[in-house]
């Protein structure tokens, strides 16, 4: 890789900024003078596997629309569909058969409740064009502290989004192939970097891509559920499965109230990722608000769909969910198809498709939690660094930082995450309320013809989420939820440090007006071990700067440090007088325990103890190799010393790097 490119490639992938306009331009010249004279330039691994980059006027090029908006922000909500009504089939399997009966209720209200919290994100896109995620709905109409509670809420519900809709969709390839058990993890963790590269590429590009596997997932699990409830129906309402499901066990507990207020909050994970188009409104083109209105219709069409086919055909063939750590562990989904359509052509397309869109549901999270980031990050809540678009016209350091927290809980929990479940359940839910208390808070404010309508809507969503949220808090404390309670403080309180720093650098460097004023010389301290071109560039340049330059050699053995030292001195004068320049002094510092950095801090320490008002330059030569491989071959001694002098000095210390290229 040429030296452009390996700038290019540590640009990119670890920088918290964009490239100098220097480097721009002067990249952008090379590029055009290459191509004017015919010569094909090679790739670079980033134009590869990240495509060229975007320039900032090609943003309304990136906008998407209805077609490529489900794939973007509904996968989340799509994908729920698998998980969400095995997670309240799970909390029945101790009530057996008779657990079955109640999937149909429990998914009613969940469809119930899903057609509220649609209703009350119409009027979120309609008030809020510019994207109205519940961080930014919390924030304006309810408070700054609401509004964290909110960006922490959703900030946890996007992480575990992520570790649960992978592993949810490894377990549906383990459920059809099981000698895949043992791989679990890896599969998940090879799945998570495909998906952090795809979001790495842009919008539109990701949309694109996830276009085709979303749709065929809609086509196979819409042809299943309607095959299975027309034999249901041919067959007076018992139709003998193809397949026979695993039959449930012997009851160990009786249905009570308590057991089915835990498997509806179980079964309301269905509904995470509704929320995520309200939060991406600028992702869509003109008109944006009508595109996404009718990207979420079709979302949560889609999706009611899925839940009143999957809860009806789970009652008329009588499934009940397996143990997700047994021996014997199938899928839902995976048990319906068997049973509708048998383990033919057809159950190995759809179980493929299943797999696809749960191990790409994730996507939703990539999507918006950048988005989240930015916002947050703007407001002086989180480093300024997620607020700024990469190569692509994408927020990449909320990907990369989203694709590292989502490994660390893959590989904690093995790739089996649906303990998780109930964790990100009260995330979502905890979002829901609070953006839509708040947008009650703003129809009261805004007032209009159909405020009144509007924020009745958006009230009835509130108490309806929040019921919800209490109920799923409740039912899954002791499970695990216990957990969402302690680390959404926390994490509040980590955005107000952030903000709280913000606000002490504004006011210790903000200037109301420009002034110079006449400093004195500085001391240039040259720190040498040995004479070479490096150095003495440096010295050159700290002769420029001051006539008080003093050449630093710290001495680790008396002999040779007196021999090298008188040496230097007579040099230097001899130098020095030829431009009737002030001789730089040779100051020898003993080291007798061979440290090196340590004496150089503390004689710039002794010299602003002596004079406090004095500035101190320490000029650092360094070699700069041609290739990354070379650094390896190189002490890295001046890289140590800058970094000792920024952590432990003052204001009166100043730190000059005078480079030395070595050429090819």
């Amino acid at each position: 890789m040429s030296s452009i490119n390996l700038i290019h490639f540590v640009e990119h992938l670890v920088t918290v900024g964009p490239a100098p306009e220097t480097w721009v331009e002067q990249f952008s010249a090379t590029q055009a003078k290459r191509h004017s004279t015919g010569i094909l330039e090679r790739m670079s691994l980033m134009d590869v596997l990240l495509g060229k980059p975007l320039a900032s006027e090609e943003d309304s090029e990136q906008r998407i629309g209805v077609t490529t908006g489900v794939p973007t922000f509904g996968l989340d909500a799509l994908g729920s569909a698998a998980y969400g009504p095995e997670a309240a089939l799970t909390i029945l399997i101790p009530a057996a058969a008779a657990g079955i009966a109640y999937v149909m209720p429990i998914s009613l209200i969940i469809i119930l409740l899903l057609a509220v919290v649609y209703f009350s994100y119409r009027q979120t896109i309609d008030a809020y064009p510019r994207g109205g995620g519940s961080y930014t709905v919390a924030s304006e109409n309810l408070g700054q502290n609401l509004g964290l509670l909110a960006a922490a809420a959703l900030m946890l519900d996007y992480l575990l989004d992520v570790g649960v809709g992978i592993s949810t969709g490894v377990g549906a390839l383990v459920s059809a192939v099981p000698s895949f058990a043992p791989h679990t993890l890896a599969i998940c963790l090879f799945i998570l970097l495909l998906l952090t590269l795809i979001s790495l590429r842009g919008v539109r590009e990701n949309g694109l891509v996830y276009t085709v596997p979303t749709y065929l997932f809609v086509v196979c699990l819409l042809g299943v559920l309607g095959w299975g409830t027309a034999k249901v129906m041919l067959h007076g309402g018992h139709a003998a499965p193809v397949v026979m499901p695993p039959a449930p066990e012997h009851a160990v507990a009786a249905i009570s109230a308590w057991l089915l207020i835990r498997a509806f909050a179980s079964g309301c994970t269905a509904l995470t990722g509704v929320e995520a188009v309200s939060n991406g409104v600028m992702a869509f083109r003109e008109p944006t608000s009508q595109n996404a209105r009718r990207t979420l219709a079709v979302i949560v069409t889609l999706l009611a769909i899925f839940l009143a086919g999957i809860a009806h055909l789970t009652r008329a063939y009588g499934i009940m969910a397996t143990d997700p750590g047994g021996k014997n562990y199938q899928s839902l989904l995976s048990m319906i198809t068997a049973a509708v359509a048998g383990k033919g052509v057809v159950y190995y397309v759809t179980i493929g498709s299943i797999l696809v869109l749960l191990s790409l549901s994730a996507n939703t999270a990539f999507a918006d939690f950048p988005r989240l980031c930015r916002a947050i990050a703007e407001d002086g809540y989180l480093p300024r660094f997620f607020a700024i678009r990469g190569r692509r016209l994408v927020y990449h350091e909320g990907i990369l930082v989203l694709a590292v927290l989502s490994a660390v809980i893959l590989t904690v929990f093995g790739g089996v995450t649906d303990r998780l479940i109930p964790l990100f359940a009260i995330g979502a839910f905890s979002a829901f309320t609070l953006s839509q208390a708040g947008m009650v808070m703003h129809w009261r404010r805004e007032g209009g013809p159909r405020s009144k309508l509007y924020m009745a809507i958006n009230l009835v969503g509130a108490i309806a989420t929040g019921l919800t949220t209490v109920v799923v808090l409740v039912a899954k404390f002791v499970e695990g939820a216990w957990i969402t309670v302690l680390l959404i403080p926390v994490l509040i309180v980590m955005m107000k440090g952030v903000n709280r720093h913000y606000r002490r650098v504004s006011a210790e460097t903000t200037i109301h007006q420009i002034e110079l004023q006449p400093l004195a010389r500085p001391v240039a301290v040259l720190p040498v071990a040995a004479w070479t071109r490096a150095s003495e560039a440096a010295l050159q340049f700290a002769c420029m700067l001051s006539g008080d330059v003093r050449v630093l050699h710290v001495e680790c053995s008396d002999e040779v440090g007196e021999e090298t030292a008188k040496d230097w001195q007579g040099q230097l004068d001899t130098a020095a007088a030829k431009h009737s320049l002030r001789p730089p002094q040779v100051v020898r510092v003993q080291s007798p325990f061979r440290f090196i950095t340590s004496p150089i801090l503390k004689y710039v320490a002794d010299i602003l103890a002596s004079n406090p008002e004095q500035r101190v330059a320490v000029v650092v030569p360094e070699l700069v190799a041609s290739h990354w491989y070379e650094y390896l071959l190189h002490n890295h001694r001046s890289t140590a010393l800058k970094g000792l002098l920024l952590l432990q000095g003052t204001r009166g210390v100043v730190v000059i790097n005078v480079p030395w290229y070595l050429h090819r």
